[in-house]
């Protein structure tokens, strides 16, 4: 949780880090330490998958304001004028450090996961649908283990714009990542892993609706809300022992829950 975060210990080429921005140092860093907290050490393989939810695209407004001001012919927007002048009006590697699927590829590359992945956006709820993808590539046995995670890089000024204005806004905003390592049970005790948490119970649905007519006011009860997809792993890791329960309604009109056995 927070920022700035260190990823050079994950690195396999550190001169990578010139294209990584937050979100992908975050999301190295937690991916990291989950597969040496449960005992799995790169190559991960292709026996290994990654199901990622990513948060809404960062961006400083003293970029937006140099491509704006590249952008303008007679004080009015011009796309022509946008596509040869004002695109390259910030540092170009700007475009690997702010898109969605980047945190995927590079916690892909750094670990050597080559089995199946998904990446989803921009919130909680995407979170459930990485986890129920996940959950689902176990059962069909494409994964012997799934990296599940969430990041998001909140503190920057076109996400705090986007959530100041939305219905309801959200004012309490954290840079934040965490990541599970899923597992069949059988597997975990035969390998010996040390388990953390139990999934027991699992419900994800979603209620159709017009987001501009009929905002949705999100709630999440055993998570930090502030932590946006990472909230659900980020609880997990700081919970005590007993029985964690999550429920979520997320504003892009997610409806889930889950229930986990932690251990001691």
């Amino acid at each position: 949780v927070g920022a700035p975060c260190d990823p050079t210990p994950w690195l396999r080429v550190r001169k990578n880090r010139k294209f990584m921005g937050v979100q992908d140092d975050l999301a190295v860093a937690a991916a990291g330490r989950a597969a040496a907290h449960a005992g799995l050490a790169a190559p991960l393989g292709e026996r290994v998958g990654l199901y990622l939810a990513v948060g809404y695209i960062p961006f400083e407004q003293e970029d937006l304001d140099a491509i704006l001001a590249g952008s303008l012919v007679d004080g009015e927007f011009s796309m022509a004028r946008f596509s040869t002048v004002g695109y390259d009006a910030v540092n170009p590697l700007q475009t690997f450090r702010c898109l969605s699927n980047m945190p995927a590829f590079h916690v892909s590359l750094n670990l050597d996961v080559q089995g199946p992945y998904l990446t989803g956006y921009p919130g909680p709820g995407q979170f459930y649908v990485a986890l129920e993808e996940a959950c689902a590539a176990l059962r069909a046995g494409r994964v012997d283990a799934a990296l599940v995670g969430g990041v998001a890089h909140q503190t920057n000024w076109l996400v705090r714009h986007h959530f100041s204005r939305v219905e309801p806004p959200a004012e309490h905003l954290v840079d934040a990542a965490g990541f599970l390592v899923l597992e069949r049970g059988e597997r975990a005790v035969v390998r010996g892993a040390p388990v953390r948490a139990w999934l027991r119970a699992f419900a994800l649905g979603y209620r159709p609706h017009d987001p501009l007519n009929e905002p949705i006011a999100p709630e999440e009860i055993g998570a930090d809300a502030a932590l946006g997809p990472a909230s659900l792993p980020a609880a997990l890791a700081a919970a005590g022992a007993g029985t964690l329960r999550h429920v979520l309604r997320s504003r892009d009109g997610f409806v889930a829950e889950s229930a986990w056995e932690v251990r001691p």
